[in-house]
């Protein structure tokens, strides 16, 4: 499958205005995440942003940068639109979706996010990982994936999304997941996701991946070892500029 990673970026951010060109270890937070994505050695990496200064840190940074318009309501179809530009003879079957502000997220989990998609019934694939953290079971901020358990290969596992939450679910004994915001999509998908309607859940969770299960859509979740450490606040910043300059990005 040819897959091609769309990185959306833009400078409005109310907790932490500007934060793709944050300095994080020598370069801008957006050639950082575009670093990640060139490491995973999935193909090819471009930036779909609506600002030009976020462009020429991402084509500085040794990647492509794609201008779209500045009134996408999400990033799914700030992607779609920059997939119509630089792929009008759709040559990608798979389109990645990986969020500009997760610099610390690990190569190699950029490439796990693949592999339920070799299930053809997937229509979504995204990861999650397992809380440990109590606070963060109950913590609203922290998405939860609600699932049912799939066979995978050994040292592996997979759950089929039912729901995605912001309370503590599900009830009872048992693990709780961590949703990571990363998602690849059969371009298909991708295509009818953007067409639907907000769905009633979406609007009340404030989840966009909800429209794809109100509307049948399957989603599968590789579950991964760790959580990326998504930047929104100028704490996040300066942990994400500890642990990059500890790894020597």
């Amino acid at each position: 499958m040819t897959a091609i990673i769309l990185i959306p970026a833009r400078m409005a951010s109310t907790r932490l205005p500007g934060k793709p060109l944050a300095d994080i270890a020598g370069k801008p937070m957006i050639a950082q995440v575009a670093a990640r994505a060139l490491e995973s050695g999935i193909g090819r990496v471009v930036v779909a942003t609506d600002t030009a200064e976020i462009a020429a840190a991402a084509k500085a940074g040794g990647v492509e940068a794609v201008m779209t318009r500045g009134d996408h309501p999400s990033g799914s179809d700030r992607i779609f639109e920059a997939l119509g530009k630089i792929d009008p003879d759709s040559k990608a079957e798979i389109v990645i979706n990986l969020q500009g502000d997760l610099p610390t997220i690990a190569p190699e989990d950029i490439r796990a996010v693949l592999r339920p998609l070799e299930d053809g019934h997937v229509d979504i694939a995204t990861l999650g990982a397992e809380i440990s953290n109590e606070e963060e079971k109950t913590n609203p901020a922290v998405v939860k994936i609600v699932g049912a358990p799939l066979p995978a290969t050994p040292g592996q596992e997979r759950l089929r999304a039912l729901y995605f939450t912001r309370a503590t679910a599900p009830w009872g004994d048992g693990p709780l997941y961590h949703h990571i915001g990363i998602y690849a999509y059969r371009r298909a998908a991708l295509e009818r996701f953007v067409a639907l309607p907000p769905g009633v859940l979406e609007q009340r969770e404030r989840l966009e991946q909800l429209r794809a299960l109100e509307a049948g859509m399957r989603i599968d979740a590789e579950i991964v070892r760790t959580v990326p450490l998504g930047v929104d606040t100028p704490a996040d910043l300066e942990r994400a500029r500890q642990i990059l300059s500890a790894n020597g990005n």
